[in-house]
Formats: structure tokens, C-alpha cells, sequence
């Protein structure tokens, strides 16, 4: 058993309000400079849609990820020789067009305008040529438009489900759309590492944050390519690739992220997984409808003595392990087992996973006018406006019953907690409802507070990384090059 820390997060999309506040505190802070007008390191989706780059989802057209072959899992983009073909020319690299082409506006028109009778305007110009330009596209170009046809209708999601749903789901009646918040996964298995031909991309021992070197970085973008989330981005000006680093400057002194720290909705949870790395090759190889399970499995129990002894063996840290016991985030995956990673057909083992959003409250008329819980709705999953096929596809590589099974908790905490805070549930139907989920009272209630309830030290457990320490402890004496953490060495350079 080889234990490695990692620094993990749960997205509660039923609180996402789609305010795009993190995105503008990452943009602030990270992605505010030349080359990177375009890069969203955090970015808020609309789905159904069909995302930023548009499309990322269809590894038919970018060959993100891994696949399956008779020796385990190999590269969607390419073999060896195959990177070695492409290196002056990556086929399937998203283009601009793909992004979108940032813009700025020429405020002079405005303050120069002669006097007239028309209202002056200021022309939006491209911050890449400097040139007058038509604004078509931008990073939440579908933003709450989703629901529509036009956009929609392209969803890869799709495919799954039935023509009489997708009809359904585009009636005005039945219209629908959640907020999907995303940054980089600092994956298990990340596809970006694996397809770099110089090595540039490493994983960090001591928090498993993936990084870039700029130093080792030679612009082959295969990592943009490998990477299927399309997290990793290339920086017109520097000639480097850049992706999202966790914030880990302030990780490294205990604070969450710019992103989960601003989040409005407080839909974010921060917390410490300890994990079997020997057990990584065997996970990425599941069948589909294993692949859920099979990451849940890696995950190991951070109170089991055994693994205690395992991850100081590995030289992970007491304050580590102590963070890893506290951690919402393993209530959430492990424990209670209602966050699933995104598009686990990917293979990548994506550590950042997803309470998928409740179904729209319905409510019944009345005679006296009234309006009254439609309770009958709470254990319906048949009649949701959302098809659990579009969420499976989405949260559990196509599998119905893990969705199902998540959708059957979220569902009883929220009967068991309408029939204590209101009344209106009778205690027979309280009881069924968590009986389907395989939940008892206590239980419901503890999901209820960290949901609902949470300080902000409840959703977010980490310690200070410290990273002086790691450093020294993995310093070669005789080289006096640190390594890239615990475990891992800083990759070497690669030529061609």
C-alpha cells in the first residue's frame, strides 16, 4: 500500500447560483496579463450546453484522456510515435475560434466623438491584433441560454438519452438548466502529465497539485490536447502552457483557494484524501460501470491505524493525516457517497467531484388557491424535469444506479428535514423516503448541517502544506536539487 495525500474538493451544485464570482477572483489574480486574456482558469458552465472551449466534452474531436486497450489504458491522443510525428503540429488542438477571441473596447471613440446627433459607441477591438472585430463567442456565451435549442441541442450528453426526452426537456414548460463551476481536477491519472513530451507537467508529492515548469515547458501543447477537461492552456505571449495551480501560495499558509474563498453560494468544500497509489493503473482500467466504485475504493480510510502507519511510512505529514480525518471532503465521496467525479469515462481519476444539483421543487393547486408540496414529487425520480440518463452521463460514466442512488439520499435528507422543520410529511413518508436512501435520521441530519449549515471551518480543512519541510526532507545531499515532494521526482528533460 503506497499512501499519497491529496488535496481534494467537492462542488455542491444545488447551492451554485451561477454569480461567476470565482472566476472573476481567479481572472484577478491569476489570468489578468498578456497571453492569458483568454484563459479561464475557473469557469462556470450552463448545462445542458456545450461548455468553454465549446464542445470539450467530445473526445471524438479532441482526444482528451485515456482509453482502454488489452494492456490497461492508453492515451486517447497518441502513442510515443505518434507524439513524435505531431510535435511540430498537434491536429486536434482547440482553436481560437473554439475559446473565444478576447476583446477590449476603443473607449477613445467615445471621448474623441465629435458633437452630433448620435449616441457615440466604442468598437470592440481584438486584444491579440489590435483590430476591429465582431464579437461572436466569449466564456459564458450560453450562459442561462442552454435551455434553447440552439445551444443545447449540441450537448455530448445527449447521446444517451431517448428523442421524446430531449423533446421534453425543450418544451418551455419543462425548461431547466444548473450551473457547472469548473477548474483543473488535479487528476490521479491526469492525461496532461502522461502526453507532455518534455516532462514539463508534474504532479506535487505532498498535496498532489499539478503543475507546470515553465522552465522545462518547450510549447508542444500535447498536454492541452491530453488534458479532456481542456484545463490546461497555452499563453500566446510567454510561449509557455499555464493551468489552474490551486492557488497552492496559499494552500502552503492554510488558506482555501481565491475561487472557493469568494464563492457567494458556499457550494465549495476543501478537504484531504489519502489514497493507494499502487492501486491507480487497476482503477483507470474499470469497466465503465465500474469506474465510480472503483475510485471510491482507492480512497482509503484515513482513521484505519493501517493506513495511519502507511502514509507516515510514505512521509506524509502528522498535520496531513489529521486534516484528511476531519475532511468534508471525504464525508462527501467516501462516507456518504453522494459527490461523483465528472466524466469518469475519461479515466483521468479527476479529484474534484460533484453533488449533483436536486430536482426542481413542485408544488399542486389547491381548491382554496393555495399551494401545497407536491410530495409525491420527492420520490419520483421518473418525473424529473432532468433525465437521469443526462446526469449520468455526466457524473458516473453512463452508470443509472449510481446517480439514482446519490439523487435517493439528496431526496430523503430533504423529506426527513421538510417533515422536522415544516410538518407537512408525515412520519411514514419521512421513514420510506429514508429507507430508499439507505440513510437513517442521524445521518440525514449530519448531510443536512455540512449542506446547509457549514462555518467555514467545516468546509474547508487544510493544513499550512509545508512546504519548507518538504523540501528540505527530499533535498539530494549531493545533487541539492529538491524533488518535486514526497515520492515524486521532478521529472526529467525529455528531447527529441
Amino acid at each position: 500500500m503506497n499512501v499519497r495525500s491529496q488535496v481534494s474538493m467537492v462542488f455542491h451544485l444545488d447551492k451554485c447560483i451561477g454569480c461567476h464570482t470565482c472566476s472573476i477572483a481567479c481572472k484577478n489574480i491569476w489570468t489578468d496579463r498578456k497571453g492569458a486574456e483568454y484563459m479561464w482558469w475557473n469557469n462556470v458552465e450552463t448545462k445542458p450546453g456545450t461548455g468553454y472551449p465549446t464542445l470539450w466534452e467530445d473526445q471524438d474531436k479532441y482526444k482528451g484522456g485515456w482509453e482502454k486497450d488489452k494492456d490497461g489504458v492508453k492515451l486517447k491522443l497518441q502513442g510515443k510515435l505518434g507524439a513524435l510525428a505531431n510535435i511540430f503540429f498537434n491536429p486536434v488542438l482547440p482553436t481560437v475560434d473554439d475559446y473565444y477571441e478576447p476583446w477590449t473596447y476603443r473607449y477613445e471613440d467615445l471621448f474623441n466623438a465629435p458633437e452630433g446627433d448620435d449616441q457615440p459607441t466604442a468598437r470592440p477591438i481584438s486584444m491579440i491584433s489590435g483590430k476591429p472585430m465582431d464579437i461572436e463567442a466569449g466564456p459564458n456565451w450560453d450562459d442561462d441560454l442552454s435551455g434553447s435549442p440552439i445551444y443545447a441541442a449540441n450537448d455530448p450528453n445527449f447521446a444517451d438519452i431517448t428523442e421524446e426526452e430531449r423533446q421534453m426537456l425543450f418544451e418551455i414548460e419543462r425548461l431547466v438548466f444548473f450551473y457547472l463551476p469548473r477548474i483543473c481536477n488535479h487528476c490521479l491519472n491526469a492525461g496532461c502529465v502522461a502526453a507532455c513530451p518534455a516532462g514539463a507537467i508534474y504532479k506535487r508529492g505532498e498535496d498532489g497539485i499539478v503543475l507546470v515548469s515553465q522552465d522545462k515547458c518547450r510549447a508542444w501543447r500535447m498536454c492541452i490536447s491530453g488534458c479532456p477537461y481542456k484545463k490546461v492552456y497555452f499563453n500566446w505571449s510567454t510561449g509557455k502552457s499555464e493551468k489552474c495551480i490551486l492557488c497552492y501560495p496559499r494552500l502552503e499558509t492554510g488558506q482555501a483557494p481565491a475561487c472557493f474563498h469568494s464563492c457567494v453560494g458556499r457550494i465549495r468544500y476543501l478537504g484531504v484524501l489519502l489514497y493507494d497509489a499502487d492501486r491507480i493503473p487497476e482503477v483507470a482500467a474499470s469497466p465503465d460501470d465500474q469506474l465510480v466504485e472503483a475510485q471510491r475504493q482507492i480512497i482509503l480510510d484515513p482513521n484505519d491505524p493501517e493506513v495511519v502507519a502507511a502514509a507516515r511510512k510514505s512521509g506524509v505529514s502528522d498535520a496531513m493525516i489529521e486534516a484528511a480525518q476531519k475532511s468534508p471532503v471525504y464525508k462527501f465521496v467516501k462516507e456518504w457517497q453522494l459527490a461523483l467525479p465528472l466524466h469518469a469515462e475519461f479515466r483521468t481519476l479527476p479529484m474534484l467531484f460533484y453533488v449533483p444539483p436536486m430536482l426542481p421543487v413542485m408544488a399542486a393547486e389547491q381548491r382554496s388557491g393555495a399551494y401545497r408540496l407536491a410530495t409525491d414529487f420527492f420520490s419520483s425520480l421518473e418525473n424529473a424535469r432532468v433525465p437521469i440518463r443526462y446526469m449520468a452521463r455526466l457524473f458516473s460514466a453512463g452508470n443509472v444506479a449510481e446517480v439514482t442512488a446519490v439523487y435517493k439520499k439528496l431526496i430523503a435528507v430533504r423529506v426527513h428535514r421538510r417533515a422536522v422543520a415544516v410538518g407537512d410529511i408525515s412520519e411514514e413518508d419521512a421513514a420510506k423516503a429514508l429507507a430508499e436512501g439507505a440513510l437513517d435520521a442521524e445521518e440525514a441530519d449530519a448531510i443536512y448541517r455540512l449542506t446547509a449549515l457549514p462555518t467555514f471551518e467545516d468546509r474547508f480543512v487544510i493544513p499550512p502544506m509545508a512546504r519548507e519541510m518538504a523540501i528540505e526532507a527530499t533535498t539530494d545531499p549531493f545533487q541539492h536539487k529538491p524533488d518535486a515532494g514526497f515520492g515524486y521526482r521532478q521529472p526529467p528533460q525529455r528531447g527529441w
